[in-house]
């Protein structure tokens, strides 16, 4: 079967429009990071799914030196071992954590093990991007993959190589920052933009105003606002007042098309003049049928196969619609009108794009 799309148009402009959100959920503070950590582990206790030691050999040297470690002596001999699996362990340190909180651990095979269910992480040490040792990790694996297999047929779901293991990581270093000796307080937005951040910077500026007498807050450019402490203030009490503040928020007009599923998120700023647009399909469908023929009795013929092949064409569109989009809503209803689905109105935007009259920055995904 083949597709033929055809897309025409001509061009004419736009308008905006804003939310209103709170600063703590457009904006993160920078001191308030998280921090990520790592660490080298073994899992034990699998039944029959872990590292095959012969192909994975760091897996029997990080036995040997565990069980050293215990003071049992591994002199002489070849394990063969298949419940222990060598693993990466992941986790991220939230901010202001301190010591004896705990965090989740991720869990991810390095050998050849075919699944982590059922198996336990044993002490694990995790360390920071400076070398030192902020958590330590240990518990049952939570998988939720699993596979089954038989003689001839095998059923996998998921991924059954890695797991979780919640809150089997203890904090035991906590992060050298002091939250409460910053001189001033550093917004970062998670959607940069130059028109929202002076927004934030007014909105805190005008609640300063009127508990602190003075401006505190200035955007530095489009993602960062830094907030000067007053002298009187409490940094924390501070903090929580400015992130409750509500802000009205702007973004540019984006179209996203993500052209493997045919998913189409159009922004609500997104705008496209006045054009006329034509789609039509033609679609050709070939069905190949070839039949079998026999010989006469005692012709002494061979059998043969005879190709018989039926083509059908149908062609379906052809109309000519105008799409002016002054809103989203407006925008939606004329693609809709066309009577098209998802993969052609990609086709469409694309060709306004081109042509011009979409006023929009276009992603393809």
């Amino acid at each position: 079967m083949a597709v033929i799309t055809a897309v025409v148009f001509v061009a004419a402009p736009l308008g905006q429009a804003s939310a209103a959100s709170r600063v703590k959920d457009i904006a993160s503070l920078q001191a308030g990071r998280d921090n990520q950590l790592i660490g080298y582990g073994l899992v034990v206790g699998l039944q029959g799914t872990g590292d095959s030691l012969r192909s994975s050999p760091f897996t029997e040297q990080s036995m040997r030196a565990m069980l050293q470690n215990l003071g049992i002596s591994t002199q002489g001999g070849q394990s063969n071992a298949k419940n222990v699996a060598a693993v990466m362990v992941t986790a991220n340190l939230p901010p202001f954590a301190s010591p004896g909180s705990r965090i989740d651990a991720n869990v991810s095979s390095l050998g050849d093990s075919t699944s982590l269910r059922g198996g336990t992480l044993v002490m694990t040490s995790l360390s920071g991007a400076d070398g030192q040792i902020y958590a330590v990790g240990q518990g049952s694996v939570i998988v939720s993959g699993f596979n089954a297999q038989g003689a001839a047929a095998s059923v996998t779901e998921g991924v059954t190589t890695a797991g979780r293991v919640p809150g089997g990581a203890i904090v035991e270093r906590e992060l050298p920052s002091q939250f409460k000796d910053s001189i001033n307080l550093v917004l970062q937005l998670r959607n940069p933009d130059f028109t929202t951040a002076i927004g934030v910077a007014d909105t805190i500026n005008a609640y300063a105003a009127a508990n602190y007498g003075a401006p505190i807050a200035e955007a530095r450019d489009s993602q960062e606002v830094v907030v000067a402490k007053p002298r009187t203030a409490d940094l924390t009490r501070l903090m929580a007042d400015i992130e409750n503040l509500v802000v009205e928020t702007d973004t540019p007009a984006k179209v996203v098309i993500n052209e493997r599923t045919g998913t189409i998120v159009i922004g609500a700023d997104v705008r496209v003049s006045r054009v006329a647009v034509s789609y039509g399909t033609l679609t050709v469908q070939v069905n190949e049928s070839p039949q079998v023929i026999q010989p006469q009795p005692f012709s002494k013929g061979t059998t043969e196969i005879q190709q018989q092949t039926d083509i059908y064409t149908e062609k379906t569109g052809d109309k000519i619609a105008i799409v002016d989009g002054p809103d989203l809503r407006t925008l939606v209803a004329g693609l809709n009108n066309i009577g098209v689905k998802p993969d052609g109105i990609i086709a469409i935007l694309q060709g306004i794009k081109s042509a011009g009259a979409l006023q929009a920055e276009l992603v393809l995904q």
